[in-house]
Formats: C-alpha cells, structure tokens, sequence
C-alpha cells in the first residue's frame, strides 16, 4: 500500500487532519494517570497523563498517544523518574519496534520493580503491543532478554506465509466479556502494526486471525492489553481507552 492510502485510511478511520498524522517508529513509555476527577462527564483539569520518551533514538514522535488522551480530557506530561509510579493510580505502557528495545528501556531507566510493585498493588494497567508483549515471560524476537513473567505463556513470530509484518486494519473474535471492551463489537476494525503475537493466551479476551489466531486483547483482573494500537484506531480506539479510563476511576 501507498503512504499516501495509508495516510489517507489513517484520516478516514481516525478521523484526523494531516497535521495530527504521525511517523511512529521504535519506541516506548510510560503513562501514569492520577485519577482525581470523572472523564465521564470530562472534569479533569486535575488528571495528569506522563509520558516517558526514553532515548531519542528510538522514539520520535509520541504526540499520537497524547492527543488520542488529551481527546478523552487527560492533560499529557513527559517523565521518566521510577518515583514517579509510586502514586500512579493507572499506568499504560506502550511501544512500537523491537521487543529488547522495550525491555532494555524498562532495564535501564530502573522501571521494572517498581512497575511490577505499582501492578502488584493493584494500580490499573494497560498496555499497548510491544506492551502487551512485554508481559510475557519472554518472546522469540529476543530470546535473551527476560521479560515482565507477569504472564507465562510466550510471544512468537506469526506464519512466514502470510505477509509480515501485519500491518493495517482488522476486526477481533471477542471470546470473553470484558470492560475494556465494552460498547465494541466484532464489526469494529483495529490498527495492527506487528510480527510478533502472543499465542491464544487463557487470559485473552479477544483474538485476531492473521495467519494464525492470536491474542489482540487480553484481562488478567486489572492488567489490560493489546496488540493493537487504539491511539491509531479511530472512534473505536478512543472508545476503549475511554473504557480503560472508567475502569481505572
């Protein structure tokens, strides 16, 4: 596909104008939302959403992310000191790019303790496919690197006969309820952009069929993910973040 169809599918579905449409490559952060007001009836002048740009080399442009929340009413803010989670009353990680690049960002900026202590203590947590992929235990794109275990099951390359990576819109098979879907249904169609999958995970709550089935979105009590990119996925993207949203308040 053509940039310039794929801008244009961008506009069509998100809903954006030319200067809201950004490159995404390698990259990484960390949201916290202090939950101190109702997103339902948009009184948030006090909600603070943190992002952490990690290293200028993998991350270029976050602003996607940012104006998918700022939409929802959040206020949008740069961080990246581990202190910073500790009063976090919701977090979301995102990335896009390598699974070591996520992992080593998480490594190197000191953030896996006290993420896996924020999540431990029942803060809500959401994250966005390499996100979701960093929860697992570990994944076939770098065998080496360790990753969160919060979930054991691995992450794996999908089916070299289908054409990688899978790129562009797709619709889920919901399996289980779940609030971070609620409102959506198998006709709405979701932004990919990704290798590498989870496998059909027990704790998935919708799949995706691409060469295989995989986990496209998955609950375990107050963790949440997907493989999928909301902040790119128009009207149902920000209907889920919003869900995520309510949860967390």
């Amino acid at each position: 596909m053509l940039m310039e169809e794929l801008l244009g599918l961008l506009r069509a579905h998100a809903g954006l104008h030319g200067d809201e449409l950004f490159r995404h490559q390698r990259g990484d952060g960390l949201i916290q939302v202090p939950l101190e007001a109702d997103v339902a009836r948009g009184e948030n002048a006090d909600r603070l959403v943190a992002f952490d740009d990690r290293d200028a080399r993998d991350v270029v442009l976050v602003h996607d992310r940012q104006r998918a929340l700022q939409r929802l009413g959040a206020t949008c803010q740069r961080q990246s000191e581990p202190a910073g989670l500790s009063n976090a009353a919701a977090i979301i990680l995102p990335g896009v790019g390598h699974y070591a690049a996520i992992i080593r960002a998480l490594d190197s900026q000191n953030l896996r303790v006290p993420l896996l202590e924020a999540i431990g203590r029942g803060v809500p947590f959401l994250g966005i496919c390499l996100g979701l992929q960093a929860l697992f235990a570990s994944s076939e794109e770098a065998p080496e690197l360790a990753g969160l275990a919060l979930l054991s099951d691995g992450v794996k390359c999908l089916p070299h006969d289908v054409k990688l990576p899978h790129m562009g819109w797709n619709r889920l098979r919901i399996v289980k309820p779940s609030p971070l879907l609620a409102g959506l249904g198998e006709s709405d169609y979701f932004y990919f952009a990704h290798t590498f999958a989870a496998e059909h995970s027990e704790h998935a709550v919708a799949i995706c069929d691409y060469g295989t089935s995989f986990t496209a979105v998955l609950q375990d009590n107050h963790v949440f993910a997907t493989q999928f990119h909301p902040e790119k996925s128009g009207a149902a993207g920000a209907r889920l973040l919003e869900n995520f949203l309510r949860f967390a308040a």
